[in-house]
């Protein structure tokens, strides 16, 4: 009996080989630790003792913490504020970066800044621009009244959604700058042939090509907006009062300053649930499952 071939260099291998070390990573990153967090949240904690099994008591006590529906509504405020205003923004910027303009890359180049700045380097930099004392609000009173911008939960929660404005548009918007890059220049000389003006061929073909463009920045939005955490903990503290209070904050105070890491992990595994439901519910109403890529060859 002849043997075959034996499998050469160029010989094709299974994907799941090319695939099992994202996988194993994946699996040591992200799925043992949920499972970790899951226990946790059936435990008592301090994180220094054993942790001791408690039962449902963590989520009992979650159900009826009214701190903690407050932080829900406001994580989803905040998310959602953060899309409607981060949304258009950053896909006029993309596309515009996206064409051929005078002094274009330098442009591009000047609003990128914000997105080589960390969370906290942002953060603290409104911090004490926004100071009511010695910061710009001080200096304009007859825009800002007192300036004391986040002492109110309106003001507050309309610092939160301008700082991610400011710092996560130049993500979203290279995307959508990619994105725009991608869409066939045969399709604008048609249209112009036509008679189309920029603004209709903004409408009736930029937008339909971006549409899977908008909903994966869309997706990377609202995870975003869920976890938001360290603008939080240093421009406002969860206040005035609780009034911005956001889950991952909670959460950070549960674990760290009640030492209650047992209800943290309860905290975290609602965050997980809410992002992952939403997330789905964005694919899946927004048609992007059924999706499929349009380029040549593809």
């Amino acid at each position: 009996m002849t043997r075959g071939p034996k499998a050469g260099p160029g010989v094709a291998r299974p994907g799941f080989v090319w695939a099992a070390p994202a996988a194993v990573f994946f699996l040591l990153f992200a799925i043992v630790p949920l499972v970790l967090v899951a226990v946790l949240s059936f435990t008592s904690w301090d994180g220094i003792s054993e942790p001791r099994f408690n039962g449902l008591d963590n989520w009992v006590a979650l159900i009826h913490d009214p701190v903690m529906g407050q932080s829900v509504w406001t994580t989803l405020l905040l998310t959602a504020l953060g899309v409607l205003t981060q949304t258009p923004v950053s896909l006029l910027l993309g596309v515009w970066a996206a064409g051929h303009q005078r002094n274009r890359a330098v442009l591009s180049a000047v609003y990128f800044v914000p997105l080589l700045l960390s969370a906290t380097a942002v953060s603290v930099v409104w911090r004490a621009v926004l100071d009511p004392n010695f910061g710009v609000p001080s200096q304009l009173t007859w825009l800002f009244g007192d300036g004391n911008l986040l002492g109110s939960r309106g003001g507050a929660l309309g610092v939160l959604t301008f700082v991610g404005v400011w710092q996560f548009t130049p993500l979203h918007a290279l995307i959508y700058q990619g994105g725009a890059r991608a869409i066939p220049q045969v399709l604008y000389q048609a249209a112009a042939v036509d008679g189309a003006g920029t603004v209709r061929q903004f409408f009736h073909i930029t937008l339909p090509q971006l549409r899977n463009t908008i909903i994966t920045s869309m997706v990377l939005m609202v995870v975003g907006g869920l976890t938001t955490f360290d603008t939080v903990l240093i421009l406002t503290q969860g206040g005035p009062g609780t009034d911005t209070t956001v889950s991952a904050f909670y959460m950070y105070q549960k674990a760290f300053k009640s030492y209650d890491f047992g209800a943290a992990s309860a905290i975290a595994l609602v965050l997980v649930v809410v992002a992952t439901l939403i997330s789905l519910a964005v694919v899946k109403f927004s048609g992007y499952d059924r999706m499929r890529g349009t380029a040549e060859g593809l």
